[in-house]
């Protein structure tokens, strides 16, 4: 029987993530496909058993469901249960429902693409608080980076990163914004500038200094209004797409047991992003 999977979220519309794991598809020659599915937040405990009911065998999860699917899956692995945050969920051969999160690992092999693997004693400032932060935030810290600040504009949600972490800071915008020049690496982990959404800028980049790395998760536009700005201070820009990719990739390697090329995906996606 035919597998499928699908990508849940609102909005939908922006995700390459069908184009994404069909060509996969094509170029390991599976048999299976990939939709985008339109859920709201009132629908998700429907949506989750209706997946469930017509056999899909997993699908990602994307903004706002990562954290409130939780209470509808059967299993957490441990490190997702740890960032109380999932990006991907898999339906298991006994039909439980097990959810897991890629999002961090994604971002740490991206950021590292680019950047190397010398630079992990840098100041990191997190912006926000939302699911891929704190996957984002665990995984930083998994992977060696031990100075991490969380800031969000409710400061009690960057609070609950920091000492579920059980270290790092938590900050308002406010102190965020005037000790910016500390910070080596920069991430924006909102949904602010996600497709024609209106942005406004998560915090002011008067302080940043040239030369720090400045990421953003979002990776539909390519390049945010946040990171043309960034770039205007001198910044060295990693974009969302490397993120997208290699969260994909696992998430992937989880349901098939086998792992696609990143490499290939990445320059497709730059082009068509480059030129859309």
């Amino acid at each position: 029987m035919k597998k499928w999977f699908a990508v849940i979220g609102d909005p939908i519309n922006h995700s390459k993530s069908p184009n994404m794991h069909g060509t996969w598809f094509d170029e390991m020659n599976i048999d299976a496909a990939y939709i985008p599915v339109h859920v709201k937040s009132e629908d998700l405990e429907n949506a989750v058993a209706s997946l469930k009911i017509l056999g899909a065998s997993g699908w990602n999860v994307t903004i706002p469901h990562k954290q409130t699917i939780i209470p509808y899956l059967d299993e957490l692995d441990p490190l997702a249960e740890k960032m109380g945050a999932v990006n991907t969920v898999v339906h298991l051969p006994d039909g439980r429902l097990k959810g897991y999160n890629t999002d961090g690992a994604g971002f740490v092999h991206s950021l590292e693409e680019v950047i190397g693997k010398e630079k992990k004693n840098l100041e990191v400032l997190l912006i926000g608080a939302g699911g891929a932060a704190r996957g984002i935030a665990f995984a930083l810290q998994q992977y060696g980076y031990p100075n991490i600040s969380v800031t969000n504009r409710t400061v009690l949600k960057a609070e609950e990163i920091v000492s579920e972490l059980g270290e790092g800071r938590a900050l308002s915008i406010e102190e965020a914004e005037q000790s910016l020049d500390k910070f080596g690496i920069v991430i924006q982990s909102t949904s602010a500038g996600l497709g024609n959404s209106e942005f406004i800028l998560p915090l002011s980049l008067e302080k940043l200094h040239e030369g720090a790395i400045v990421s953003d998760i979002v990776y539909n536009p390519l390049m945010t209004p946040f990171l043309l700005e960034a770039q205007m201070k001198g910044a060295k820009i990693v974009n969302g797409l490397g993120m997208f990719v290699h969260q994909g990739a696992i998430a992937f390697n989880y349901w098939l047991e086998q792992y696609p090329n990143t490499n290939n995906m990445i320059k497709r996606l730059t082009d068509e992003l480059e030129h859309s």
